[in-house]
Order: C-alpha cells, then sequence, then structure tokens
C-alpha cells in the first residue's frame, strides 16, 4: 500500500491530557511505535490558532501517522490553550505567544514523566516562536523548526541560541509567503550552528505529498538518520487505515 496522504500506519495511540503550571487542562495524542520503545520523541507545537493552525494541521498530523511505524519515534500532539480539533479544546485562551510559555513547559514535563526518551520541540509556523522563545528552557535535545515567521521572537531570543549548542534545524520554503530564504539567512546569521535548510518549491502550507515527504524525511534525519530512506509503501505488520 503506498503511503501517502491521510493513509495512517500502525501505532500505540493514547488520548492523553496534562496540566500547565498557571492551572490549565491541555488535550493531545501520544503516538508509540507499534511494537518496540520509541529512541526519540517529538514534542509538536502547531501553527497558529487564530489562523486554523491545530494538533491536527497535516504536517504533525501524518507525523503522527507515520513515523512511529517507519522511524520507531514517538509523537506527542496536543493543543494550546483555548485551541479546539476533534480531539478536543483545550482550556484557556489564546495569547499570542505569552502565556503559551506554560503549556510548552507542561508538555515537556508529560514527556519527562512518561520516560519518553530524546524529546525534541518540533514547531511549524507559530509553534516555531514557542520553540524559539522558551525551547532553551527545557532539557530538550534541539529544535527543529518548519516555516518560522518569526514574527513574534526577538533578534535577541534567536542570538540567545548560538551559545546554547543544542541543534537548530530550520526549513525553509522556497516560496514562503513570511520569512523566503534568503531573509532567513539574514535572521538566522546569529546562530553560527542553526543548518538552514531551503526547500525548493516549498510554500509555508507544505501542500501536497512531495512537500510532506521531504519535511519528514528531513525531520527523520535530524532525530534518527537510522531510519532513512523513509519508505514510499508499507509492508510491515498491522494494518493501515485511512484517516478521518
Amino acid at each position: 500500500m503506498e503511503i501517502r496522504g491521510p493513509l495512517m500506519l500502525p501505532a500505540r495511540r493514547e488520548d492523553v491530557e496534562f496540566e500547565t503550571l498557571d492551572g490549565l487542562t491541555l488535550v493531545g495524542e501520544l503516538a508509540l511505535p507499534p511494537e518496540v520503545d520509541p529512541v526519540a520523541t517529538l514534542v509538536t507545537l502547531h501553527p497558529l490558532p487564530t489562523a486554523g493552525g491545530f494538533m491536527d494541521s497535516h504536517i504533525l498530523r501524518k507525523a503522527a501517522a507515520r513515523l512511529p511505524a517507519l522511524a520507531d519515534l514517538a509523537v506527542l500532539r496536543f493543543n494550546t490553550r483555548g485551541t479546539t480539533s476533534a480531539r478536543g479544546t483545550s482550556a484557556g485562551s489564546f495569547d499570542g505567544g505569552r502565556a503559551e510559555a506554560f503549556d510548552v513547559a507542561a508538555a515537556v514535563d508529560f514527556v519527562r514523566e512518561r520516560g519518553l526518551p530524546r524529546p525534541w520541540l518540533l514547531g511549524w509556523s507559530f509553534g516555531t516562536e514557542l520553540a524559539l522563545k522558551y525551547g532553551r528552557d527545557h532539557p530538550v535535545e534541539g529544535v527543529i523548526l518548519l516555516s518560522p515567521p518569526l514574527h513574534r521572537t526577538t533578534d535577541e531570543e534567536i542570538a540567545a541560541w548560538a551559545g546554547d549548542g543544542r541543534p537548530v534545524i530550520v526549513l525553509i520554503p522556497e516560496y514562503d509567503d513570511y520569512l523566503p530564504p534568503d531573509e532567513a539567512t539574514e535572521r538566522f546569521s546569529s546562530i553560527p550552528h542553526a543548518v538552514l535548510i531551503p526547500v525548493e518549491g516549498g510554500k509555508h502550507l507544505w501542500v501536497g505529498e512531495s512537500q510532506t515527504r521531504r519535511v519528514l524525511t528531513e525531520i527523520v534525519a535530524a532525530v534518527n538518520s537510522d531510519a532513512l530512506p523513509l519508505p514510499d509503501e508499507w509492508h510491515g505488520n498491522g494494518p493501515a487505515t485511512p484517516a478521518g
């Protein structure tokens, strides 16, 4: 069966909830490899909720649908405060990336409490702002940034990663509406070890199967390169099912 679109590969999936330090309950889903312990963990941070972003935004949903089976990764998706998806609504209200600092902390604490290995922050658009602003405060292995707009992250917050040393992997779509490759090179120049990956033909929303596969491949290259190349067809144990 060809791996594309909304196809969901086998995984151990669990609806989860966790509490923030300011007393809110956030809802999400944890997807684990179907038969083995994970080798690393993706803590995903979704796009802007006031523009339709949520835990089911397609790249994050496809990461959870494919990477537990294909790359032995745990994938935690959750709705930040005030955000709704089919899973439910997280308490609170959108705060423009300020109080969402508590949401990032709660997600990383959940991963630690569950004993999940090698957490990475995977942010997309607005989620990259949260990863850059708050990721240094937490015991994560690194950050992977998809289409960073850098609307809310200051130059000082970016430059602070220069002395950190943890990997900063940045995927920049060629035709991004907010931060094209040339501008991204300038904005991230304060982090000498940042790895900027311009993606030919890419757009901010990474629409299309070829873009999805490119993004998932770069994620796995950073986190568990032994799993590459990712297959195009599913021949493993357990059924693959269309996602709703």
